[in-house]
């Protein structure tokens, strides 16, 4: 079922890159169908959006008025309410502590300069149907930058709406709240609602759509697309420990990516002899089986100096160091979106209650961006005040430079400013 790789073999790094980019392009390929929905949404407004949920999600109830909302909500268990206030306590607490400030200071020559630190206008956030816990990982940031505008989009499963994102959305005081999915919420958000930027995980075609519209509107800087883990484990870990972990993102979708890095050869083999007893009992059974048959790795690692290169190289959004000691690698990890260390720190919670975002770089995206944060959600505008004496000073500078770049029109205009 699952893939196995030796680094035994001198092209071992060639070997996991081609196993790496085989899905990263697939996922990342430009798609006919997804740039259709995009143009034809674009022109036909909601008219276009109408004809792609009912096609694919058999909904043509696109605004949802509040007393679906509190309707939806007394459906919820009190158990659950309770554990979304928990998890709602701990991430505001984490994300608050990210909040930006202005920059301002004189410098010796009475300049001033600054660097203003603005809220987004609005906001498009999608949720996909039955995860409450990425809109408080989405929404919580925004809220606590002040975003001023927050648009939720929810598709409905079944024709219902998912009565634990209706309390989230409540909770947060999200009134603009659309049932739809795919590419073309993504599409209504960008060209019907107006949002300046669009955030949130989702599957290929929804991280295609953010992909093709980004430079119209904004979008995470990063890729957020299928989930992804990569297990570092030795002999001490326990079979069990990691087995869930591997199931627990490969059961998220069909696309998913579940690696496993260890130097005991004993323990592949029980690994997958425990995968395959658990895959039977869970629900999710055939997605999760699907994702480890077509995107699941066992790199079997033959020297320690080796564990950090592969890190770096897969640049997994999700990364468990559950073996005995961890910081022998931690200090030469510097590609991944979250780090889960020690065989307590489950990355399934992570996902839920630990208050960190889940929302994170995915497809090699690890290696130049991080996880949704507070300041996703500003702009930062700089702004000068020369003094008279300033620009005298800093600005003969500033000609020498203009002139050596032979942008004679850029001194000229400096010199316009100076006493003669």
């Amino acid at each position: 079922m699952i893939k196995i790789l030796n680094t035994s073999n001198r092209n071992y790094l060639l070997n996991i890159n081609k196993f790496l980019n085989y899905r990263r392009l697939k996922t990342r390929s430009n798609n006919f169908v997804v740039k259709k929905i995009l143009n034809d949404v674009k022109k036909n407004k909601i008219k276009a959006l109408i004809k792609y949920e009912k096609k694919y999600s058999k909904n043509s109830r696109i605004r949802v008025n509040s007393k679906e909302i509190t309707q939806s909500i007394k459906k919820l268990s009190p158990k659950i309410k309770s554990s979304l206030d928990f998890a709602y306590k701990r991430i505001f607490n984490f994300h608050i502590k990210q909040k930006m400030k202005n920059v301002r200071y004189f410098d010796k020559y009475k300049n001033l300069l600054e660097y203003k630190i603005i809220p987004l206008n609005s906001v498009g956030i999608y949720v996909p149907s039955n995860l409450p816990s990425s809109l408080l990982m989405n929404a919580i940031p925004a809220k606590i930058a002040k975003v001023k505008r927050i648009v939720l989009a929810n598709p409905r499963v079944d024709g219902k709406l998912n009565s634990a994102v209706m309390y989230v959305a409540r909770k947060l005081g999200i009134k603009e709240i659309f049932s739809m999915g795919g590419a073309q919420a993504i599409a209504s958000l960008s060209y019907i609602q107006n949002v300046d930027k669009i955030v949130g995980p989702g599957n290929k075609f929804v991280s295609q759509a953010k992909l093709s519209l980004f430079g119209e509107i904004g979008i995470e800087s990063m890729i957020a697309g299928p989930s992804e883990i990569c297990v570092v484990a030795d002999r001490n870990t326990n079979i069990n420990e990691i087995s869930t972990s591997l199931i627990g993102q490969a059961e998220h979708d069909e696309n998913s990516q579940c690696i496993l890095l260890t130097k005991d050869k004993l323990l592949i083999k029980k690994v997958i002899k425990r995968i395959n007893i658990i895959l039977k009992k869970i629900p999710r059974k055939f997605i999760a089986s699907k994702s480890l048959r077509k995107n699941g790795l066992i790199i079997y690692v033959n020297e320690d100096k080796k564990i950090p290169e592969i890190i770096n190289l897969i640049s997994p959004e999700h990364l468990e160091i559950n073996v005995k000691k961890p910081n022998k690698y931690l200090k030469k990890i510097v590609n991944a979106g979250s780090i889960c260390i020690g065989r307590y720190s489950a990355m399934a919670v992570t996902d839920y209650t630990a208050g960190t975002n889940h929302v994170l770089p995915t497809l090699g995206s690890a290696k130049f961006s991080s996880g949704l944060n507070v300041s996703e959600f500003y702009k930062k505008i700089s702004q000068i005040r020369l003094s008279k004496k300033g620009i005298e000073v800093i600005g003969k500078q500033a000609i020498n430079l203009a002139e050596y770049e032979n942008l004679y029109g850029h001194a000229e205009s400096i010199k316009s400013r100076m006493r003669r």
